[in-house]
């Protein structure tokens, strides 16, 4: 929960910084407090330094601000118009790794054991393994990480280049995006898909464990199926995307999917076969997490030439709101009335938000904007083709 919390007060300033400051900055700042917090969990291990793991748990959480949005500015400074919704798809990726195997490892580093003693050194262990990759990461970050290739590798990208920094308002840009319908749009079905995600994540191992009781390890190995077949989704979702560019039909779809496959693992969680869970779970998994590059994606057509940051933060502030909600709801409802009763209350949600998507107008700005520069240079080396080429009409212009 510290995570959701963190990220709606912060990321204002965090979108503020990456577009005065540049990815390269982002990813430092990013980094070393992720290393920092991650330290700072190492030396937390006792049962009166519980406050010692949350504030290690809160710098984590202030990393988060920084890098979620990152995946959309990163594809689409670093790639074509062809290959910028793959981009973005991987990098998307690369976050739900680290997930996935935050559901796959804790439950095999750390045993449902009884002595006190034996459990901080299981969970020790954790903390030192998460510090070092931590440490790595950092490291990496300060000496590969580029600002931005020398030449725009699009036209959106060398349009976006040539606006000085003092044409550029911050304030205005979120006042600009607040008043676009169709982004407006997007960030709230964004925010029902996306919190249901969040919400299903983090109760999924009292879902499973309920249900199958001393199954902790095989909830954790369902949430790795979630997010391994999500990530398949993300990058075929990607592919399909630059090779279509039916962005909201795509991005509908996705959705429409997502609420069978909530509906298709709500029914099917309590007939008593673990296997069937791991296939539900998978579908799920598939289209859910497969939407989060979809959204990116969709939210910088609608609103180029603004910093993709923004936008993505935007949308992942509103998805922090609604994950923080369908959380605490999902399970107070579990509490109440069961499980099944909790994911039937995702499933309304989803449906909703398949509605809304399908108001979404799609109004492809950078697109067009592309296409029209495309033009323009067609139309000029037409221009001075023709203007440069005559026929001779005399043996001594032949001659020359």
């Amino acid at each position: 929960m510290v995570f959701m919390l963190t990220y709606i007060p912060f990321i204002f300033p965090a979108i503020w910084l990456l577009d005065k400051t540049g990815l390269r900055v982002m990813a430092i700042v990013a980094s070393s407090i992720n290393c920092l917090g991650a330290w700072i969990k190492v030396a937390s291990v006792m049962p009166n330094l519980f406050w010692v793991t949350t504030l290690g748990q809160f710098a984590a959480s202030l990393a988060q601000v920084f890098i979620l949005g990152m995946p959309s500015r990163v594809a689409s400074v670093w790639f074509g118009s062809d290959e910028v919704s793959t981009a973005a798809s991987i990098a998307v990726a690369g976050n739900q790794v680290g997930i996935a195997i935050g559901f796959l490892l804790p439950p095999i580093l750390v045993p449902n054991v009884d002595d006190v003693e034996q459990l901080a050194h299981h969970i020790s262990i954790m903390f030192y393994i998460t510090a070092g990759v931590a440490t790595v990461i950092f490291v990496l970050v300060v000496i590969v990480f580029q600002e931005k290739p020398e030449l725009p590798p699009s036209q959106a990208q060398a349009q976006a280049r040539s606006l000085s920094p003092d044409q550029y308002s911050y304030t205005a840009s979120i006042k600009r995006l607040l008043c676009n319908k169709s982004f407006m749009l997007l960030v709230l079905t964004y925010g029902l898909n996306v919190g249901c995600f969040y919400a299903v994540s983090t109760l999924l191992n009292r879902m499973i464990t309920e249900q199958y009781p001393g199954e902790e390890v095989n909830a954790g190995r369902i949430g790795l199926t979630i997010v391994i077949a999500g990530m398949v989704g993300s990058l075929i979702c990607g592919i399909w995307m630059d090779k279509t560019k039916t962005y909201k039909e795509t991005t509908f779809t996705v959705y429409l999917l997502t609420f069978i496959g909530m509906l298709v693992y709500s029914f099917t969680l309590n007939l008593g076969h673990l296997w069937v869970v791991f296939v539900t779970a998978g579908i799920l998994g598939f289209f859910m997490t497969g939407y989060l590059p979809l959204g990116f994606e969709f939210a910088v057509e609608l609103t180029y030439p603004e910093s993709e940051g923004t936008s993505s933060g935007l949308l992942n502030c509103s998805a922090q709101l609604f994950g923080i909600i369908f959380t605490i709801s999902q399970g107070k409802i579990m509490d109440e009335w069961g499980t099944l009763a909790g994911n039937i209350f995702l499933c309304v949600f989803l449906l909703i938000g398949t509605i809304l998507t399908g108001f979404i107008k799609s109004d492809l700005r950078r697109q067009n904007a592309n296409a029209l520069c495309d033009t323009q240079r067609l139309s000029k080396s037409e221009s001075n083709l023709e203007g440069s080429v005559r026929l001779p009409v005399t043996l001594k212009e032949v001659r020359l």
